[in-house]
Parts: structure tokens; C-alpha cells; sequence
């Protein structure tokens, strides 16, 4: 079997595209903000002039209502990039963060024993 027989292309393979090449090679959002998996993201009326393939995929998908882990899965990418291009899209405007839950410490411990005894009931 030669390699004319070989009827698979790199075509088939589908796009393939270096997740260092959506965020500019950057590994970490520029900025403070942090994600978390169930933030929710709205993308706001402002347009964009030029996006990316990925970037516009996802503000497509934002606009309603959608938590960063739906994004993550609807686009195919891996979550922390899917972090880096949320971070750049927040920079420029372009998408409205809301957080699921305060970020930091726990400090109502009468709730989370409720949630505890209310577990070891089931």
C-alpha cells in the first residue's frame, strides 16, 4: 500500500491551530481578573472592529447569557485560553462578567453546617 492509496488528507483532520496562536503565546490573562467556571459572560453592544475565528465565536456565543465552562465546550478550546481571550475581551469593552458567587473566603460557618447535616441526612 503506497502513500497515493492512502485516501486520508490532513484536510480531514479539520482545523488545527496551536492554542499559543489564539492567545499570542501568552499563558496567563493580562490583568487581575480570574474566571471561575460558573461566571457568567453577556457580550455588550460595543462592536468589535477586527476577531479572530475564536474571538468571534465566542462573542457570538455571548450573546446570552453563558457560563465560561459552556464556552469552553461550545468552542472547543482548552479553558485556560478560553480565560486569556475572556480577559482580553473584558479589556476592550466587548463582554460584561458576572460573578457567580464572591470570590474569597467562606465565612458563614451556620451555612455551611447546614449544607453538611443536611448531606449526612441523605
Amino acid at each position: 500500500m503506497g502513500a497515493q492509496d492512502d485516501s486520508w488528507t490532513d484536510w480531514d483532520a479539520g482545523p488545527v491551530s496551536r492554542s499559543f496562536t489564539v492567545t499570542g503565546g501568552r499563558t496567563q490573562p493580562r490583568g487581575s481578573w480570574t474566571f471561575d467556571l460558573v461566571d457568567t459572560v453577556l457580550r455588550t453592544p460595543k462592536d468589535a472592529i477586527y476577531q479572530s475565528p475564536e474571538r468571534s465565536a465566542i462573542l457570538e456565543l455571548c450573546r446570552v447569557p453563558v457560563t465560561v465552562a459552556e464556552l469552553a465546550a461550545a468552542v472547543g478550546l482548552p479553558l485556560g485560553v478560553v480565560r486569556v481571550v475572556l480577559c482580553d475581551l473584558l479589556t476592550e469593552n466587548l463582554i460584561e462578567v458576572t460573578a457567580a458567587a464572591p470570590r474569597g473566603r467562606v465565612t458563614d460557618l451556620g451555612l455551611l453546617h447546614k449544607v453538611l447535616n443536611g448531606l449526612q441526612r441523605l
